[in-house]
């Protein structure tokens, strides 16, 4: 996990504690959202990703307005994982290259036929990655 930290902030200038939380929030999103055994696969891959995921659970707060609107349209997607993520201190510009590298991490870690089917199978996380 510290390998693939250090890859973020170098690679998006987040400080470590930005690029923790911002990590944890994606894995999360991807536990919930993404197809099990891949995910469960790539999460295998990466220790101490369940302590990340369980920190960025224990935030979990209502959402205020994107997280209602995000609920309104199915559980928001990719759109309420980008209001989280700017709610930790990532700005927008900066939530491309830090999908990127996590992916291309995940891609050493467990390979394509791992995390392409993660990509796959939630809508619009092609454009973060």
């Amino acid at each position: 996990m510290e390998e693939l930290l250090a890859r973020v902030t170098a690679r998006t200038g987040l400080d470590a504690a930005t690029a923790q939380t911002a990590v944890g929030h994606i894995l999360a999103f991807l536990q919930k959202e993404g197809p099990e055994s891949e995910v469960n696969q790539l999460l295998a891959a990466l220790p101490g990703s369940d302590s990340l995921i369980a920190e960025s659970n224990a935030g979990e707060s209502g959402g205020g307005l994107m997280g209602m609107l995000g609920g309104m349209m199915g559980g928001g997607g990719v759109m309420a994982l980008g209001q989280k993520l700017m709610a930790a201190g990532v700005p927008m510009g900066q939530m491309q290259p830090l999908g990127q590298e996590l992916f291309a991490f995940g891609r050493e870690k467990v390979g394509e036929d791992a995390m392409g089917p993660i990509i796959g199978s939630i809508p619009g996380l092609n454009q973060f990655v």
